[in-house]
């Protein structure tokens, strides 16, 4: 170990200690022991620029580990970064730019939002692949202009996660070779030593899943470690894994190699010595002169690597002009001006179509114009409609193509989707049955947390699905993710809402979008053609206007449920009862509207409402008030013909008629 490079992986050591110290909260042993590795990476092979952090040729780095976020704050503040250390100091308090996990877009220089365990090994399994797809489609001879890695930190609480397993499965399948896994491995968790619970073979799980397994016996041993970064680099055709067998709370005298060294402070005096251990007598949260100069080099090594990437993209625009508006607006994360000019519209005369069809139709329509478009879905594409026609398949062969096989792995595919989205350059999107987002939700819940534009394409959307039976229905899945902040759900009516619903989410940048989508088909609303790009974007509209100068019932309904109310209104007709009824796709985007744009949707002064959704009955109280009523199923469904299902729950004209009569009996309003 050079001295410089003992004096860096001292201060990291120690500043992580100073900063859970002060605080009196964190996870110091990861970053006692994980030190010396994440030395040697940063050191020696990370590519990056801490003046500009978000360049796009940059490598990636995340700890997936990321309770031992001081470490990552360390690093970041010690190589350059915009991160002081009065931030530091200020370790998971209110208001600091230093939290308690790791957070995307709150801390500059963090790639991923950790803490769940194992999702950082996905989000770099994504990552990796959207790196290899862009240098496949984008990479000329002489012009390697996507070209780098993913490095990952993670420990054995990540790899007891069963979406590192799905994860790292695919990865291997795919022979990501520029995906890079340094494993702290301490043989320590959280409630003691690792053996209570996990004991199997690493190297041979990772072996078996197609990765290059190497191991460094000592975890102090940087040249050993950089030598195993080095044999990583060059294996082309496998991710690797590099098991760095270490020592939780290195240093501490009496709480190394132990599990209280993992998430409570070391305490004053434990500290003291094992600062004296380290042979460090600076102050608290002060660094060697050599350490502290380190920013400058950094800064100027990371803006000359970005000033030759310039320069070589100059040259490639001019050998490859035609290449240059796409490639801008790959990197750029911009639309091209006619990214969405294809897209159909249908009039109310077209033929009845689920909205999963119409989903998979404007996907491709839209895929012809916007190049960027990447994803599949979880074994399910004939079913969700998710495949890219002409666009190939993403391969170990074949980089370049553009359907995504997930295989049944959903947590792992929600995951790789939150990679591929951070990374930048793709419009990822991801499909499976709606009662199947369960498996994901955590993922989805990280990427609505991070607010990354992820697409995820929920078919099989309800009781409809029929004879599958109640595993296969969603029920509480609505209101579930409709609880989810930073999600926005849209759960088009019809064709027409379908295409505005991908209209809306690929021009927008700042949310994760989940459509939920029928599986049966859809009649073509009146006045969904002309209606629905503005009531997709404000979440709910009059679809068709009442008789009267004010409804006497308003009908409210999502989805396959619409077009029952507009019927169901034809028939209310009949009987005198004038009905409004209005489409509300999504909650989320309703409540962003004015107050003034809400109240001509739903009046305050008109208490008569119905709403009718096939799904729990949770939150549409919001909607309808104390008077009105709601027809949905508050139990899981059952096995038969999805139209025998829809009449035994009351999905029918006649019992909305009668329900919508039963809002106008107690609410005391006759009818003409």
């Amino acid at each position: 170990m050079q001295p410089l490079d003992n004096q860096v992986v001292q201060s990291l050591r120690v500043l992580s200690i100073d900063m859970i110290e002060k605080s009196q909260s964190g996870h110091p042993g990861l970053p006692m022991g994980a030190a010396p590795a994440v030395t040697a990476l940063w050191r020696n092979h990370l590519k990056f620029n801490p003046t500009h952090p978000e360049w796009f040729d940059r490598d990636r780095f995340i700890l997936s580990a990321g309770h031992g976020s001081a470490l990552l704050y360390s690093l970041l503040h010690i190589f350059g970064y915009d991160l002081p250390i009065s931030e530091l100091q200020q370790f998971r308090q209110m208001g600091s730019l230093t939290p308690g996990h790791p957070e995307y877009k709150h801390t500059v220089g963090v790639d991923a939002t950790t803490g769940p365990l194992g999702q950082g090994i996905a989000m770099g399994v994504g990552m990796a692949v959207t790196e290899a797809h862009l240098a496949a489609l984008y990479n000329r001879p002489n012009y390697p202009i996507v070209d780098h890695y993913t490095y990952l930190l993670c420990g054995d609480g990540c790899l007891m996660e069963g979406i590192s397993y799905e994860a790292a499965s695919l990865a291997g399948h795919l022979q990501l070779g520029k995906l890079i896994l340094l494993y702290d491995s301490n043989n320590i968790s959280l409630d003691g030593e690792l053996d209570h619970a996990f004991s199997e073979d690493i190297e041979a799980r990772f072996q078996s899943c197609g990765w290059q397994t190497l191991v460094v016996e000592d975890g102090n041993d940087l040249a050993a470690i950089n030598e195993a970064i080095i044999l990583a680099k060059s294996e082309k055709h496998k991710p690797t894994i590099i098991e760095v067998k270490t020592v939780i709370g290195y240093g501490s005298p009496n709480k190394s190699g132990k599990s209280a060294a993992h998430g409570s402070p070391l305490g004053t005096s434990e500290a003291e010595l094992t600062k004296k251990s380290y042979n460090w007598d600076l102050p608290p949260f002060t660094l060697p002169e050599e350490v502290v100069a380190l920013k400058d080099q950094y800064r100027l090594q990371g803006s000359e690597l970005e000033e030759e990437w310039n320069a070589k993209l100059t040259q490639y625009f001019q050998e490859y002009p035609e290449l240059k508006t796409e490639v801008l607006a790959m990197i750029q994360g911009a639309l091209p001006e006619n990214w969405d000019e294809g897209l159909q519209l249908y009039p109310e005369d077209a033929k009845a179509t689920a909205t999963r069809d119409a989903s998979g139709t404007a996907l491709n329509q839209i895929a012809a114009n916007l190049a960027t478009i990447f994803g599949g879905s979880a074994d399910l594409a004939s079913s969700n409609k998710t495949m890219l026609k002409d666009a190939g398949d993403f391969k170990a062969s074949t980089y370049e193509g553009k359907n995504i096989w997930f295989g049944v792995r959903e947590f792992a595919m929600g995951g790789l989707l939150n990679g591929m989205a951070l990374h930048g350059g793709v419009q990822p999107f991801g499909g499976t049955f709606f009662v199947f987002s369960d498996y994901l939700r955590s993922a989805v819940r990280s990427a609505a947390l991070m607010g990354i534009p992820v697409t995820y394409v929920m078919t099989h959307d309800s009781i409809a699905v029929g004879e599958d039976g109640p595993t296969h229905e969603p029920i509480e899945q609505l209101a579930a993710f409709r609880a989810m902040p930073g999600l926005t759900v849209i759960r088009p009516a019809d064709a027409n809402e379908t295409a505005e619903a991908y209209r809306y989410t690929f021009s927008q940048k700042e949310n994760p979008v989940m459509l939920v989508l029928s599986r049966q088909n859809l009649p073509i609303l009146p006045g969904s053609q002309a209606k629905a790009r503005d009531g997709i974007s404000k979440g709910a509209y009059v679809l068709v206007e009442s008789e009267g100068k004010q409804a006497d019932v308003i009908l409210i309904g999502t989805g396959s449920e619409v077009s029952l109310l507009v019927e169901s209104r034809k028939a209310l007709a009949a009987e005198g009862i004038d009905a409004s009824v209005v489409s509300m796709p999504s909650w989320e985007q309703f409540e962003k509207q004015s107050k003034t744009y809400q109240e001509t949707v739903l009046p305050p002064s008109n208490q008569r409402r119905l709403a009718c959704e096939m799904g729990t009955t949770f939150g549409w109280q919001k909607y309808v008030g104390r008077e009105g009523k709601i027809i949905g199923i508050d139990m899981f469904g059952a096995s038969a013909p999805g139209d025998q299902l829809m009449k035994h729950y009351g999905f029918t004209v006649e019992n909305v008629v009668a329900q919508a009569k039963a809002v106008l009996e107690n609410t005391k309003v006759g009818h003409r």
